[in-house]
């Protein structure tokens, strides 16, 4: 016989405050602080002519300046994904705005070398937290029935900022005074109004993981109210409860594992033991990684967006004034507007293929960064600006569709409580040969020529990128046929 007794029911998540009604309404809002710190990211572009001619540092010094970014960008990875499952977004999202700010102060105060690779350092770090945090946000707010759609706003809502900081930064730094700062000015406006936005984002706490073994009482609690254990409303006069709800089931007195014992909770979902990672167990710092049933996943999303976004940073680094030099101008607007185009085509991609099939999608990106690094190999042989701005606009529409692809994966195959690691481990395995892949062709075109160096890239990028194509290609089946990835 079973007695009858009241036992706390534990909730996986609390919010922050009771969202409003119809969670697509946050889905676009949640994605604009994603939007203003990659603002940040490419703002300085076309001001580095600037310094360079005040400051009088050299191409190499440069180069330094750029591989702080990276350093704070991969340091952030290794931190904000896992501290953002375990303590919450918007304690990661909040700082890390806040760091953009200090940024752009010291990017608009900039006196030396040693401030620009601070303002650099920061921006990474920045970047970092927020394409882990920020990202995963719009998913928490989207809810699971609109993951896809959220895997849409946070790619597209990295892409367009982006392409928006480069080109506001060559458009005022011509038409305004004071053209190493008004644009950070404007930055400073932007990331306050994503501050607010932040603070008022409905996105979950983070909550002991789900249960699902035999005997559980656990239960994910709805955004838009109590949860109730029955499906009916609570009764007027209840006692509040925070995290947990109470319910009359039978308690076992038979000598079965109580409902709420470790045990239980470990045989229940496999994905939480130490061997998979939970976010609740292993060290603050790691390198991000995903449950195992995400690793095809993950795999398969690096390898068509590694290439991707590798080809737009070649082309953001090579291609303004490889643009400038053809049509013989310095003006900051053109470099600008280059990187503007490369990066709305990777933002107007994503919603034209947004219904594919994510396999198809991971191909599409695999094929147009392919062609992207055969039009840029033809510009430079050529000096053709026709083939230089095409070379922009389809590296743009591979890095798009190959981050849209990788983030719909991970959207869709792991679980929430997991998603800003599994984030910043699609964003380490990306911008890892993105940041290192251009210097080092840097360093070979100062060695044997503009000409030699970029096709050199060309062909190894080009290579990676059919590598990666084939790879979705063999193993697509285990993604559209539902099996595990």
């Amino acid at each position: 016989m079973s007695e009858t007794r009241t036992i706390p029911l534990e909730t996986t998540h609390t919010t922050d405050e009771p969202p409003p009604r119809g969670g697509a309404r946050w889905i676009w809002p949640a994605a604009w602080p994603v939007t203003a710190v990659f603002v940040l990211s490419n703002a300085a572009t076309p001001l580095y002519v600037l310094w360079q001619r005040d400051l009088g540092f050299s191409r190499g010094t440069l180069t330094v300046i750029f591989a702080f970014y990276i350093v704070g960008l991969l340091g952030s990875l290794l931190v904000s994904g896992v501290l953002s499952d375990r303590v919450g977004r918007k304690p990661v999202l909040l700082p890390a705005i806040a760091l953009a700010i200090v940024a752009c102060v010291v990017f608009a105060t900039a006196a030396n070398v040693l401030a620009l690779i601070a303002a650099r350092l920061l921006t990474g770090i920045a970047v970092g937290a927020v394409v882990s945090a920020g990202m995963a946000a719009v998913t928490d707010v989207a809810g699971p029935e609109r993951r896809r759609l959220a895997a849409l706003a946070a790619s597209s809502a990295m892409v367009f900022g982006a392409g928006l900081g480069p080109f506001l930064a060559g458009i005022l730094s011509e038409t305004l005074p004071a053209p190493t700062v008004t644009v950070f000015v404007v930055e400073i406006v932007l990331l306050a109004t994503a501050f607010l936005v932040t603070l008022r984002m409905p996105v979950p706490r983070p909550g002991p993981a789900p249960t699902t073994g035999p005997g559980s009482t656990t239960s994910p609690v709805s955004t838009d109210g109590p949860a109730s254990t029955n499906g009916s409303a609570p009764k007027a006069g209840s006692a509040p409860t925070n995290s947990s709800a109470s319910t009359n089931v039978s308690a076992p007195t038979n000598g079965s594992t109580p409902v709420n014992s470790p045990a239980s909770s470990r045989n229940a979902d496999p994905e939480d033991g130490d061997r998979d990672g939970a976010p609740g167990s292993g060290g603050w710092i790691r390198v991000p990684r995903v449950p195992k049933g995400g690793v095809l996943r993950l795999v398969l999303g690096i390898a068509v967006f590694a290439p991707g976004i590798t080809a737009t940073s070649f082309v953001l680094s090579l291609g303004p004034s490889l643009l400038s030099g053809l049509l013989d101008t310095r003006n900051r607007a053109v470099a600008g507007s280059m990187a503007f185009v490369m990066f709305a085509a990777a933002t107007g991609v994503q919603f034209a293929v947004q219904r594919l099939r994510r396999p198809t999608i991971l191909l599409a990106g695999a094929v147009s960064t392919t062609a992207a690094m055969g039009s840029l190999v033809l510009a430079v042989h050529t000096s053709s600006v026709p083939a230089l701005v095409t070379a922009a606009v389809l590296a743009g529409a591979g890095q798009g569709m190959g981050q849209l692809g990788g983030l719909s994966l991970l959207n869709s195959g792991v679980p929430a409580r997991r998603l800003a690691e599994a984030n910043a481990a699609l964003n380490i395995g990306g911008y890892v040969p993105a940041g290192a892949l251009p210097v080092a062709a840097g360093y070979l075109s100062d060695a044997t020529g503009l000409t030699t160096g970029a096709t050199v890239f060309g062909a190894v990028l080009a290579g990676l990128a059919f590598t990666g194509g084939t790879v979705v290609l063999a193993t697509r089946r285990r993604i559209t046929e539902g099996r595990p990835a």
